[in-house]
């Protein structure tokens, strides 16, 4: 045993131990690995404990961090959530804007629009008016009705846009090509509404300054006969002198002023067809066009006793059985023999005015028929006091001869105003 243990080493006796109770002794042996294992299990029950201790402890404070933390973030979520909502609902806002801005322009386009084609409606009588009082060679006048650029704009993606169903704001405008990338839809939209805009009131102001020519040239012409007509002696309608001007300076708008200028152009072809008819209803006109004269008004040699004597007309070359025209409108008076006269057809005119067509082959009027200008009266021939064919022609003013070349000479001056 004493060798063994000096070959092996000093053994280790396992630790024992012995529980007595009275008469009874109870012994179990402690080996190593119950000892180390009985020391784990106490220490890891110790850290548990602390550390249970430590969580009872910091648990509060542990769970206030995390509520906080969570918190914050659920915060931060819910702002950018709003922020992103917010930005929707600045995008859709400026959306419905745009749209709105965009129906509203294209409202007004339409409304523009349907004044032009309202101003055509208007316009047609007066123009057509126009048309037979204006003379040839004035400007023509336009006819109220939205030319090649109003087409241009009915036909634009502006008012296609109006009557386009579903489509979304602004759809109408990217499709448009050679537009600057940077431009926006809104801003290439009001570029096309300005230019619309701007070929609407051109076409107004053109309207408005050529219904005013046309004013100017009826006043024009109308003054024009009118002064021929004073020039001649001839009877005038004091309201056919020349229009004066003045009074405050009013500022309109175009509206105002197309109205106002179609008021004066009515006003206008109204006088110029006054003065027309006052004038028309002279005797004016040529009785025989393109037959010479063969003697004048005044004194001259009687041609069968040979003394000076009055001629009180003129007389035309013609052969029998030329057409006699009335010189202007009238109602027959006589219209038979008379005298010297021969055969006679006279006409009154009004104002004082008559004319005579004597010897004459045939009459072709009665007494008490309304005549117009142009209408046949008669045949010349050689009936009466008188040589050989002819047509003898008078006018007298208030039963008294004048001058019938003077007459006719205002004729052949107004013949391009009337």
């Amino acid at each position: 045993m004493t060798a063994s243990s000096t070959v092996f080493g000093k053994r280790r006796e396992p630790h024992t131990v012995i529980i007595a109770r009275g008469n009874s002794v109870s012994h179990f042996t402690v080996r190593p690995w119950i000892a180390a294992l009985a020391g784990s299990v106490v220490a890891a029950i110790t850290l548990g404990y602390f550390a249970a201790t430590s969580y009872l402890v910091f648990r509060d404070d542990l769970i206030g961090a995390a509520i906080a933390r969570q918190a914050r973030m659920q915060h931060a979520y819910e702002d950018r959530i709003s922020a992103l909502r917010a930005q929707v609902d600045r995008i859709t806002s400026r959306q419905l804007l745009d749209q709105q801005l965009m129906e509203t322009k294209v409202t007004e386009l339409l409304n523009r629009q349907s004044k032009l084609s309202e101003r055509h409606g208007r316009l047609g009588p007066i123009l057509e008016k126009a048309n037979a009082e204006v003379a040839p060679e004035s400007e023509p006048v336009p006819d109220g009705r939205p030319d090649e650029r109003a087409d241009a704009a009915s036909n634009s993606p502006a008012l296609a846009y109006a009557g386009a169903a579903g489509s979304t704001p602004f759809s109408l405008w990217t499709t448009r090509e050679g537009h600057d990338p940077s431009e926006s839809a809104a801003d290439r939209a009001d570029k096309l509404f300005v230019s619309i805009n701007q070929s609407l009131r051109s076409i107004e102001n053109e309207q408005i300054t050529k219904i005013s020519t046309l004013a100017d040239d009826a006043y024009q012409t109308a003054d024009q006969i009118a002064d021929v007509l004073q020039e001649a002696g001839l009877p005038v309608d004091p309201d056919f002198g020349k229009t004066a001007m003045g009074g405050p300076l009013i500022a309109i708008d175009n509206a105002q002023a197309f109205d106002t200028k179609v008021r004066e152009l009515d006003v206008a072809l109204d006088r110029l067809d006054r003065v027309k008819k006052q004038a028309k209803s002279l005797p004016i006109a040529n009785p025989a066009p393109g037959l010479s004269i063969s003697s004048t008004f005044g004194v001259r040699k009687d041609p069968i006793l040979g003394t000076p004597a009055l001629h009180s007309g003129m007389d035309f070359r013609a052969p029998i059985g030329s057409p006699a025209s009335a010189t202007a409108a009238g109602t027959v008076t006589i219209a038979g023999w008379n005298g010297g006269y021969g055969r006679m057809v006279e006409i009154d005119h009004g104002n004082g005015l008559a004319t005579r067509f004597a010897h004459l082959s045939r009459i072709s009027v009665r007494e008490g028929d309304k005549v117009q200008i142009g209408d046949i009266v008669g045949l010349t021939g050689n009936s009466g006091r008188s040589t050989g064919p002819h047509l003898h022609y008078e006018v007298r003013r208030d039963g008294h001869a004048v001058d019938p070349l003077r007459f006719i000479k205002i004729g052949k001056k107004l013949s391009q105003l009337l």
